[in-house]
């Protein structure tokens, strides 16, 4: 599901992999070609995508994985450290990092020479628009703060990448 923040409205928009919605499902069989796939998933424009700050894929979770024993935190949990990172990013910019000004990216999301290297190719490899460069500065340091860390660091950089799957397009 995708998730986007216009004028403080939050939108989702679900995706499936293909037309059928059966692509790469370890149990079903899809019945696209790949054209049809191409053409499908064109149907989202990339200037689309770049808004969005995070899409990752959900696969399907298994009956026995639901029913089972819930083994993670609690949602109090989660609750509270969202809190708090929340409540440091209101006094760092007065707002939340989603809407940090290219100024204040500059500002906050400042990275040491691994990190720069990192995103570096990430942008060359992957062929990363500069809108999605700013995605991955705000989500860095929306991790970091998360993790309770000043700077942001390279793992927290690494894992703001993954979530440009659309981006990366794995789904073909």
């Amino acid at each position: 599901m995708m998730v986007l923040e216009l004028k403080g409205v939050f939108h989702k928009k679900a995706t499936q992999r293909c037309q059928c919605g059966f692509y790469g499902d370890g149990k079903r069989e899809c019945r696209c070609s790949p054209n049809m796939i191409t053409k499908y998933r064109n149907r989202i424009s990339g200037p689309l995508l770049d808004r969005i700050d995070i899409h990752i894929e959900v696969p399907a979770v298994k009956y026995k994985e639901m029913a089972g024993e819930a083994t993670g935190e609690s949602s109090e949990v989660v609750r509270g450290r969202v809190e708090k990172a929340r409540a440091v990013q209101r006094r760092r910019c007065k707002h939340t990092n989603s809407r940090m000004t290219p100024k204040q990216i500059k500002e906050h999301c400042r990275l040491d020479e691994e990190s720069q290297e990192l995103l570096k190719m990430a942008m060359t490899e992957l062929n990363l628009s500069a809108r999605a460069y700013d995605r991955i500065l705000k989500v860095s340091r929306t991790i970091a703060d998360l993790d309770n860390s000043t700077n942001i660091q390279s793992h927290q950089i690494s894992e703001a990448i993954q979530y440009r799957s659309l981006d990366r397009q794995l789904w073909v």
